[in-house]
C-alpha cells in the first residue's frame, strides 16, 4: 500500500479509502448489512494497509436521510484495530437546528462507534443552503471546541456545490481538510480541479469521493467505451482510479466497496497509485473515453446560471443534469436519486409553468422548456 501525507495533518494516510456507504447488504434492504461478508472485506484491507475508514450518520438508513447502520457496523468491526487506523464520520448537516445539536449528534456518534475520538470529522454535504444555517448557528465555535477537548483531531468538510462558494467556505476557517467529488468526468464540476489546488495550496488534505461516478464510469459501459479499454489492456476501474491517483493535491480515494472482488481488485491497483505515473499514452486513452461519454449528452447545459432563478423555482441546470446522467451513463438510480431525494417538489422539471424566461436568457439557446418535458418523460414515470 502507498502512502501520502494528508496535508497540514501531517498524518499518513492509504491512498485507498474504504468508504462504508455500499456494504453488501441481506435481501437488498440498505440497513441490513451482510455483516460476515463486510467483516471480511474491513480484515482485508487491514491486513493489505488501508488505515482510513469512513463512514456517516446516514449511511445504511432504512428510510433515506435518517440514521444508519453503517457508524454501528464499523465502532463494532473496527474496534480491535482502532489504534491503527483513521476514522472519518460526517455532522448530518441537514438536522442541525441549534448549537446544542451539533455536540448532540457528535457525542452520538462516539458513542455509535465506540470510541473516545473521531480522527477526521466532516460536516456533511455542503451546500449553499447547509453551509448558511451552519455559519449562523457558529459551527466554527462547535469545531473549536470539539477539538479543544479532543472529541474530534482534524476538522473538515464534504462538499456539493458550486465552485465559488467552495472557495469561500474553504477560507472561512482552518480547515484540516476537505472531500470533493472528483473524476475523469467532473474536472470542472463543484469544486473541480481549481478546488484541488485551492485547497493544496493552503495545507488542507484532498479526500476524493466518486472517483467511479458512483459506478457509471465502470457498469452498462457502452460498447465503443469498453472496446477502448480492452484494446489498451486497461481495466475501466484501473484508468478511473489511477486517473485520480495521478493527481498530486489529493491524499485518499474513497471506494464505496461492496464485495470482497472489489476490495481485492482495489488493493491492488493501489500498488501503482503514484502522482504523475500516467503516461501521455494513457492520458490520450481517458480523454477518448471521455470525448465518447460527452458526445452522448442530452442536453448541451454548461451550468452557466444564467436561466436562473426560474420564477416557478424549478432547479433548471440540475434537472438537465439527470436527464445527462440517463443518456451518457444510463445510471438511472443516480438519476431518481437526486430527482426524487436531493431536489425539492417544487425545483422539479415538472413544475415548470412554461413561461420562457428562461429561454430568453441562455446563451445556448437550449430549448429549455421542450427538455424539461424530455426530463418529465424519462424520470417522472420511473419514480422509485
Amino acid at each position: 500500500m502507498l502512502y501520502r501525507e494528508a496535508g497540514k495533518t501531517g498524518q499518513k494516510l492509504s491512498i485507498l479509502g474504504f468508504g462504508a456507504m455500499r456494504l453488501p447488504t441481506l435481501g437488498g434492504k440498505a440497513h441490513r448489512i451482510d455483516e460476515p461478508q463486510a467483516q471480511a472485506m474491513l480484515d482485508y484491507a487491514l491486513r493489505h494497509g488501508v488505515n482510513y475508514f469512513d463512514t456517516a450518520y446516514v449511511y445504511h438508513s432504512e428510510i433515506p436521510f435518517q440514521a444508519g447502520m453503517s457508524e454501528v457496523f464499523l465502532g463494532r468491526a473496527l474496534k480491535p484495530h482502532r489504534q491503527r487506523v483513521h476514522l472519518a464520520t460526517k455532522l448530518p448537516s441537514w438536522f442541525v437546528k441549534s448549537r446544542a445539536d451539533m455536540d448532540r449528534f457528535l457525542d452520538e456518534q462516539l458513542a455509535r462507534l465506540q470510541t473516545d475520538h473521531i480522527d477526521f470529522y466532516l460536516l456533511h454535504s455542503l451546500n449553499a443552503d447547509t453551509w448558511k444555517n451552519l455559519h449562523r448557528l457558529d459551527v466554527t465555535a462547535f469545531l473549536d471546541a470539539a477539538l479543544a477537548d479532543g472529541r474530534i483531531k482534524f476538522a473538515g468538510f464534504s462538499f456539493h456545490d458550486e465552485a465559488p462558494l467552495f472557495q469561500e467556505i474553504l477560507e472561512a476557517y482552518d480547515w484540516a481538510f476537505c472531500q470533493v467529488q472528483y473524476n475523469y468526468m467532473d474536472e470542472q464540476f463543484q469544486a473541480g480541479s481549481q478546488g484541488l489546488e485551492l485547497a493544496a495550496a493552503r495545507g488542507v488534505a484532498v479526500i476524493v469521493m466518486e472517483p467511479l461516478r458512483g459506478g457509471s464510469l465502470v457498469n452498462r459501459l457502452p460498447p465503443d467505451v469498453q472496446a477502448l479499454w480492452q484494446r489498451a489492456n486497461r481495466t475501466p476501474v484501473e484508468g478511473a482510479l489511477r486517473f485520480v491517483w495521478n493527481r498530486p493535491e489529493v491524499s485518499v480515494v474513497l471506494s464505496g466497496m461492496s464485495s470482497m472482488e472489489q476490495v481485492i481488485e482495489n488493493v491492488r491497483l493501489a500498488e501503482a497509485g503514484r502522482p504523475h505515473s500516467l503516461s501521455s499514452k494513457d492520458l490520450a486513452l481517458i480523454a477518448e473515453v471521455r470525448a465518447i461519454y460527452q458526445a452522448r449528452t442530452r442536453v448541451r447545459c454548461t451550468n452557466c446560471g444564467y436561466c436562473l432563478p426560474c420564477p416557478s423555482g424549478v432547479a433548471i441546470p440540475i434537472n438537465f443534469q439527470q436527464l445527462n446522467n440517463l443518456s451518457m451513463y444510463g445510471a438511472r438510480d443516480t438519476a431518481n436519486f437526486f430527482y426524487y431525494h436531493i431536489l425539492a417538489a417544487d425545483q422539479r422539471a415538472s413544475h415548470c409553468e412554461d413561461c420562457g424566461q428562461c429561454e430568453d436568457l441562455c446563451p445556448q439557446k437550449i430549448p429549455i422548456r421542450a427538455m424539461l418535458q424530455e426530463v418529465v418523460k424519462e424520470l417522472e414515470p420511473a419514480r422509485p
